[in-house]
């Protein structure tokens, strides 16, 4: 059988990768949470590829196929951070939003790993502004993103006045109790802590 060479000839299927060709997202997923381990064990200074790699049960091939390097690595860890934010409460009042929203990070930043991570990639910061930039979309674009929700929310019920300073309501909402957990490191709130805190920020919001 002969075959004109003038006509389109079909081209040969291409084959679909597999195996080692296919960012399996297991390992990913396990890569991730190898690294948070391993900054809350040792800190980013410390950290490497070797010991993600170890933590994660997987080669550094695997590793470097994801990110180039632990400075990659870990600004995607931070920024995704951002994408996942806080849940919104919608209690039906400023008060009851502003009291679980509380209560949610509270915890959140007294879990064992927030409490050694945060502190840690904060003073890696001041020197990299690579860091510096992804630590404030993490922690603004989360944490604002939920005040603003809750602010949104009370002015269309009418507890807070239309025209309030928003940049300074979300210094209010925020600021606080990232203060204690955070910058001063301080115990466990006590009995009554987060309660009193919910009532004098709504009084402040409404006095904007």
């Amino acid at each position: 059988m002969t075959t004109n060479a003038d006509e389109p000839q079909p081209r040969p299927r291409r084959r679909a990768p597999a195996g080692a060709a296919v960012l399996r997202a297991d390992v990913t997923e396990a890569i991730r949470a190898a690294v948070f381990e391993e900054l809350a064990a040792v800190g980013y200074a410390r950290m490497s590829i070797e010991g993600i790699a170890r933590r994660a049960g997987v080669g550094k091939t695997a590793v470097y196929r994801r990110w180039r390097s632990k400075l990659h690595l870990v600004l995607d860890i931070v920024s995704a951070l951002a994408v996942q934010g806080l849940p919104a409460p919608d209690t039906g009042t400023l008060e009851g939003d502003l009291r679980l929203l509380y209560e949610v990070t509270s915890r959140a930043l007294r879990h064992p790993v927030a409490s050694q991570i945060i502190p840690d990639l904060q003073a890696e910061a001041a020197r990299n502004p690579d860091i510096a930039e992804a630590m404030r979309k993490a922690l603004r674009e989360g944490q604002d993103g939920v005040a603003s929700s809750i602010l949104a929310a009370a002015r269309r019920r009418g507890e807070i006045r239309a025209g309030f300073d928003h940049d300074l309501a979300l210094d209010l909402i925020s600021g606080p109790l990232y203060w204690r957990s955070v910058v001063i490191r301080g115990p466990k709130p006590p009995k009554g802590y987060l309660g009193a805190l919910t009532r004098a920020t709504a009084a402040a919001l409404k006095a904007l």
